[in-house]
């Protein structure tokens, strides 16, 4: 553990303060305060803040990537898995179908922020009050000029949305910078899917849906809200559609590649609240992932 490490478990030791919002709507112990004192308590959570290896650990875990790293990729290979990438995932996806990966329950739990203000779920605990939710780091991230950003973090793609990439934080897009009657008279412009709703999510690479279903369980009382959702290979998307709990009035899954920017979305510009990257940027290829 480095020495900022050190420093933030200790001022969060001794404040006893999440970091990230200060609000009530936060699990018990919100992500930035999970600090493992008890080793008996490890699987107390999903993730903990910090960790820190034994010698032997450590050894271990170089030993592994050493051996890991030993066999490489042949070029040609490298290519073919790149340029027929979404073959491979349609392949995978024909095997697994939705059996892979699990429902993300804990999105909503650990980011509230994905949804919008007032909104209740089943996930939160008593009658939720976003009125409290504090805005600081939010008005922060939804600059448009859009400054250095933490590590995990991706913002500002236009000055109306707000970007949640998964390894570790969600930032809601402010509400006092787009209110919604900006974002309605944007959607006014043309009829297109989901024009009606006045709070708007995409998910990027949502795969089987195992994001997707989740955050529709908790809109489901909430019409005006819609989310969108897209991969690159048909198979996901096919599976999507295909689960009883898809709804076309309060959800539109299209099959798109991220990385091909020439691409058009079903949506005019500026009119999205949240993005979703959810296990996306480690598939791409890093001299990509800027323009992701």
């Amino acid at each position: 553990m480095n020495a900022i490490q050190k420093l933030l478990a200790c001022h969060l030791r001794k404040r006893k303060m999440p970091l990230r919002f200060q609000s009530s709507d936060r699990p018990t112990v919100p992500l930035g305060s999970r600090i493992l004192i008890d080793p008996t308590k490890v699987y107390e959570h999903n993730m903990w803040d910090h960790m820190e290896w034994s010698q032997e650990e450590e050894a271990t875990a170089r030993e592994k990537t050493t051996e890991n790293s030993s066999v490489k990729v042949q070029l040609e290979d490298q290519v073919k898995y790149e340029s027929q990438a979404s073959k491979y995932w349609n392949n995978f996806y024909k095997i697994h179908k939705n059996k892979f990966f699990k429902d993300r329950n804990w999105l909503l739990r650990e980011f509230p922020e994905i949804l919008p203000v007032g909104l209740q779920t089943k996930e939160e605990k008593g009658k939720m009050s976003w009125d409290h939710v504090k805005t600081n780091a939010t008005d922060f991230f939804s600059k448009i000029n859009c400054p250095a950003m933490p590590e995990g973090v991706e913002a500002c793609k236009n000055d109306s949305v707000g970007d949640f990439a998964y390894s570790q934080s969600a930032i809601r897009s402010g509400d006092r910078q787009h209110p919604k009657k900006k974002r309605g008279e944007a959607a006014k412009t043309s009829l297109f899917i989901g024009s009606h709703a006045t709070f708007r999510i995409l998910e990027v690479g949502c795969g089987a849906g195992n994001s997707v279903f989740p955050i529709l369980n908790a809109l489901k009382n909430a019409p005006e809200t819609f989310l969108y959702c897209c991969d690159f290979a048909s198979g996901a998307v096919e599976l999507v559609k295909s689960h009883s709990s898809y709804s076309p009035a309060q959800c539109s899954a299209f099959v798109h590649d991220v990385c091909d920017d020439c691409l058009s979305y079903p949506f005019p510009d500026g009119i999205l609240d949240v993005i979703l990257l959810v296990f996306v940027l480690s598939s791409i290829h890093p001299d990509r992932m800027l323009l992701v």
